[in-house]
């Protein structure tokens, strides 16, 4: 089965609509971030997800943390998925759930060693789905996602295999690397924005040659 491809960072309608002819099955739309790339103000990415066909997820990234900001920032820009870049209390995540009963929820955990596999299992009751990334939550000034690092991907298939819920691998992914990627770790879905773009924008030749590179590095 081919991983489902996420392409993050979305900065327009144009970016959204030529994600989405390539072959992608989610879009990444940023929001307001203490670092890294990609961020739209909310308006813009109301409107762009107002235009994705229903079947495409929307994926809005929030770096808050608290449930009644999350809820009202998806109100605002009405998205199907919320990926919650930053450390979310399971008291907060069950208010969410009951807040947004119809919205997808997508913890990401940045894999930064063993304690991973803890953090993903004590979330995992809690959301739909799990994104690994490359991110680092203790510096000063947290990196929440847009690194373009990979991370130990033996840890990323050790999370797979103990987490019974969809994974999306995330941080460093570009075509020269997404065959090792996939046979490593068997994600779900893929996650990219740095390795398909040019100049900080979308790039229609990188984004085929990934989406190829991933089907043809998808076991038979």
């Amino acid at each position: 089965m081919k991983p489902r491809i996420k392409i993050c960072c979305i900065s327009s309608a144009d970016e959204a609509a030529l994600a989405v002819r390539a072959g992608a099955s989610a879009l990444g739309l940023v929001s307001s971030m203490p670092s890294g790339p990609g961020v739209i103000d909310e308006a813009l990415i109301a409107d762009i997800a107002a235009r994705v066909p229903p079947a495409i997820g929307t994926f809005l990234l929030t770096s808050r943390q608290d449930a009644e900001a999350i809820v009202d920032q998806q109100r605002r820009c009405r998205t199907n998925t919320l990926q919650l870049v930053d450390h979310v209390p399971v008291a907060e995540l069950i208010k969410l759930r009951r807040a947004l009963p119809g919205i997808s929820l997508v913890q990401v955990i940045h894999v930064s060693g063993p304690e991973s596999l803890d953090a993903a299992r004590a979330v995992s009751p809690y959301v739909d789905a799990i994104l690994l990334d490359s991110g680092n939550q203790k510096l000063p000034v947290k990196e929440l996602g847009g690194t373009g690092r990979t991370h130990d991907w033996r840890i990323s298939r050790a999370i797979r295999e103990a987490v019974a819920l969809p994974l999306f691998l995330a941080g460093g992914l570009q075509p020269g690397n997404v065959h090792e990627a996939i046979s490593a770790v068997q994600p779900f879905g893929l996650d990219i924005c740095s390795g398909v773009r040019s100049d900080g924008r979308l790039d229609a030749d990188k984004l085929c040659a990934f989406i190829q590179a991933a089907i043809a590095g998808t076991p038979a």
